[in-house]
């Protein structure tokens, strides 16, 4: 063998030779760091049993009306993610966090992540609890959710409130993502070691040190696990499968909007439809990103409060 063949090959086996290494510390250090953590996330909420498993529940506040928080996809900590707005909505509220299967400190489960099951497993827990009055209020893909929750239990829903939400037919909803990728990276520990130098992105001046290091470690146990990556491979479908519905017109809904979305220039044109086909649709562009309810927490607190006193009838 020539010599510069034979010294290109040794170059090559060294360089495989360092990444297998180095894929094998990242994979072992994963597998201890992830049963170390576990003992170090701190409970809050409540259990209810769902399907002979456990969703996690927050329930704060203790005012005569109910709202029910729905996170947005693959967040890591529902309850800590609305920490912001729930603490202000529970002054004149009685709030309900739900975690989904695969979220927070819900267990995960083997059932497809469609809207269908979903909405059917937190519709249950609610039951469980005793809530069947309330406001649903979602962030991001629960717009999707929220049309077939209020759809199939108009009864309970007295009106939306979306946070960024999700509509049918969004630009990019056709996009398939590259699950079994995104499944490797995170088995060889790669997701965890891009983390920890990335952070969790949540503000200082918003969120304690301690809720941004329990939401660090939901999002190295939840980020990319089993059910998290079921619903990614079907968030194509369910965008699909909500093709030509909407929310029931004589529901009210509240819609507050990233003013200024940049990938989709068309993004509040998009909900001001969405508002336009019921009898009562409000949508309040805000300046911001899409988890406004970080930033601007008190912002839509208050106009939720004034929306609701002036266009929704009181509970009975």
């Amino acid at each position: 063998m020539k010599k510069p063949v034979r010294r290109a090959l040794i170059a090559l086996t060294s360089v495989v030779a360092v990444i297998a290494v180095g894929l094998t510390t990242t994979t072992v250090g994963n597998a201890v760091a992830t049963a170390v953590e576990q003992d170090r996330i701190e409970p809050y909420g409540q259990k209810v049993t769902v399907d002979g498993q456990e969703m996690n529940v927050l329930i704060t506040g203790a005012g005569t009306e109910d709202v029910v928080l729905l996170p947005g996809f693959g967040t890591a900590s529902p309850v800590l993610d609305f920490e912001p707005l729930v603490a202000d909505l529970a002054k004149d509220h009685r709030v309900i966090v739900v975690e989904p299967f695969g979220y927070g400190l819900s267990d995960g489960t083997d059932r497809a992540r469609t809207t269908d099951n979903i909405v059917t497993e937190t519709h249950a827990a609610l039951r469980e609890l005793g809530f069947d009055d309330y406001v649903l209020m979602g962030h991001s893909i629960a717009g999707i959710y929220g049309i077939q929750f209020a759809t199939r239990y108009p009864d309970e829903v007295r009106a939306f409130v979306g946070i960024d939400s999700s509509v049918p037919g969004q630009p990019g909803s056709d996009t398939e993502l590259p699950v079994g990728l995104f499944g490797a990276a995170k088995n060889l520990g790669l997701v965890r070691l891009i983390a920890s130098f990335r952070g969790t992105g949540y503000d200082a001046s918003v969120y304690s040190e301690e809720a941004r290091e329990q939401i660090a470690l939901l999002t190295n146990r939840n980020t990319l696990s089993p059910t998290y990556l079921n619903a990614m491979s079907l968030l194509h479908a369910n965008f699909e499968d909500a093709l030509d519905t909407s929310f029931p017109e004589d529901l009210p809904l509240l819609l507050f909007v990233v003013a200024d979305n940049p990938t989709v220039p068309t993004w509040v044109g998009l909900h001001e439809e969405q508002a336009a086909a019921v009898t009562d649709g409000t949508v309040v562009p805000l300046d911001g990103e899409h988890y406004l309810h970080h930033t601007h927490a008190s912002e839509i607190a208050d106009e939720f409060r004034s929306w609701e006193r002036s266009r929704m009838p009181a509970a009975e």
